[in-house]
């Protein structure tokens, strides 16, 4: 027997928002800096390092991990345009997407109540 979901509120929508947001500016001006600066290719920069190496490293896992758990709870939860925000990791940032997607899945659940 299943038991009921309880209603749910809307504050981790805002919340994942948020985070979306900040992802979005916090992320932008280095990744168009990082482009348009005349010095190592933008890619190379992302292994300069041993902090770095880790770092990109890191990112690369969670982003493959992201977009992954966005495929699958995108199908199951029947969710539109759901491959999209994979793509456009690759164009602004998974700190971005990740919580966009997050965001616009608390408000599906919350629609599917």
């Amino acid at each position: 027997m299943r038991t009921p979901r309880r209603n749910r509120g809307n504050g981790a929508f805002w919340v994942y928002l948020a985070i979306a947001a900040i992802g979005l500016v916090g992320t932008a001006y280095f990744n168009i800096k990082g482009f348009t600066e005349p010095s190592d290719s933008f890619l190379s920069a992302w292994f300069a390092n041993s902090a770095v190496t880790s770092l990109s490293i890191d990112l690369l896992v969670v982003a493959s991990a992201a977009s992954i758990f966005i495929i699958l709870e995108g199908r199951r939860l029947g969710m539109r345009w759901y491959w999209l925000y994979v793509i456009a990791s690759f164009v602004t940032a998974v700190a971005f997407t990740f919580a966009l997607f997050l965001a616009m899945r608390e408000r599906k659940l919350a629609a599917t109540e």
